[in-house]
């Protein structure tokens, strides 16, 4: 009798480590996705602002198109940080680990975005306020370029045998709850009157981005270091030069990976930017109602966006993949046609049948990215494939939107038709770069 007593306790004693790593797991799971909220939430903010009032407030632009490409410009600048952010964080977090950078990069962003609340106007102080708020919103870039690929590793590299994509998808769940957060603080202030709005309104979302960063770094300093790269810390394996090794010993995956992000990027800001100022400015919608249209897709995308891993799990990220960008390039001109209807109800099917498409594949696209790259570059090539992309393509989304539809007349058409290429794109480095990968 006393033998299954013992077969009891051993297996009790072998299920113990599995169930501390799981329990690890989940919080660096946990506050990845805190942590990548707050970012998102921050760099959100901005970039809704930019298509209501900061060309107004500091461009002296009023609300023509002058003022519009003004405001989406200095909104690019920060994308054009990105990389910068990506290089730098990335070196640091290949070399001295994964969660000090996280730290570092989650201050930065709540401290330039808290002070982005606090500037005075064009109207106060001349040049000067555009200058501060471009350099504000650089420190921005600089810090969400440091803060993705780190959020992504300290997740999917803690987590379960074989479970790394869906532990990687953790940080992605960051972007729509901090777009739900951004459009629902708009939507609500949007409802005071205009003049109130302008004069101090828009500022109280960038202020409350200092309540939120200390919530993430409370729950950001608990995690554990990445076991992976503690692993190759202890056995003294750690990368001299990232960049230098990434770009020579992996540029194809660090090519295919810029590439595969392109529509990932991109499709927020053509959704949350683009078709925000093109809805309200040249289609006559009213802005709370399009904000409150984003709300409700911002809150579908956080729902169904985890179903792309399940589904990559289930058929593999190869065929997933293909299916929802095939899928997604055939709606892009279906929510442009819907948007043009300025029916709300409509105009929301149209964002949302493309949107979550979109959002099923950029969750996938974190473990995508991760299985491409050595842990001893891993922080550098996933950082630089994502924010490359994001200021080379995903930032300039609105700017070529903005510039495409005033060339053409006031036509959509060649917004249309560049969106669908950048879908194009995405699909066939995507399946590339899992050819070569261990995901597939």
């Amino acid at each position: 009798m006393s033998k299954p007593t013992v077969t009891a306790t051993a297996a009790a004693t072998d299920r113990a480590p599995d169930t501390d790593r799981e329990r690890t797991a989940r919080r660096a799971g946990l506050a990845s996705f805190i942590g990548t909220t707050v970012e998102w939430y921050d760099f959100y903010i901005y970039s809704t602002a930019s298509a209501l009032v900061l060309g107004k407030i500091f461009f002296g632009g009023g609300g023509d198109t002058t003022g519009a490409l003004q405001a989406f410009g200095s909104l690019w600048l920060g994308f054009l940080a990105r990389p910068i952010g990506g290089i730098v964080f990335g070196h640091l977090g290949d070399r001295i680990g994964r969660k000090k950078t996280l730290v570092t990069t989650l201050l930065m962003m709540g401290i330039a975005t808290t002070l982005i609340g606090l500037l005075p106007g064009y109207d106060e102080v001349g040049v000067a306020a555009p200058i501060a708020l471009v350099l504000l919103r650089m420190v921005q870039g600089i810090a969400v370029g440091g803060e993705w690929g780190g959020a992504v590793l300290i997740a999917s590299e803690h987590a379960p045998k074989g479970k790394a994509l869906s532990f990687g998808a953790f940080a992605q769940q960051g972007s729509p709850a901090g777009s739900i957060l951004a459009t629902g603080m708009f939507a609500l202030l949007t409802q005071l009157p205009d003049d109130d709005f302008d004069a101090w309104g828009w500022r109280v979302p960038f202020l409350f981005s200092a309540v939120m960063v200390v919530i993430g770094l409370v729950v950001r300093l608990k995690v554990e270091e990445s076991p992976e790269f503690a692993r190759l810390r202890d056995e003294k394996r750690v990368a001299k030069v990232p960049l230098r090794e990434l770009l020579t010993g992996h540029p194809g995956s660090l090519a295919l990976g810029v590439l595969a992000s392109s529509i990932g990027i991109a499709a927020t800001y053509f959704i949350t930017t683009f078709v925000l100022s093109w809805s309200t400015d040249s289609l006559g919608m009213e802005r709370s109602t399009m904000l409150n249209v984003l709300l409700v897709y911002s809150v579908l995308q956080f729902v169904t966006q985890p179903f792309g891993v399940v589904l990559a799990g289930r058929f593999g990220p190869r065929r997933t993949v293909a299916a929802l960008l095939g899928l997604n390039f055939l709606l892009v001109p279906v929510m442009y046609a819907c948007v043009s209807t300025t029916q709300p109800v409509v105009v929301g099917l149209g964002i949302s049948l493309l949107g979550i498409t979109g959002a099923m594949n950029y969750a996938i696209l974190a473990g995508l990215l991760a299985a491409a790259f050595p842990i001893s570059v891993r922080y550098t090539g996933i950082s630089l494939s994502y924010q490359l992309c994001s200021a080379l393509i995903g930032g300039t989304a609105p700017l070529v939107g903005e510039w495409l539809l005033h060339s053409a007349g006031g036509s959509i058409v060649p917004v249309v038709i560049y969106q669908m290429v950048l879908v194009a794109v995405s699909l066939v480095c995507s399946l590339a770069l899992l050819n070569r990968s261990r995901t597939a």
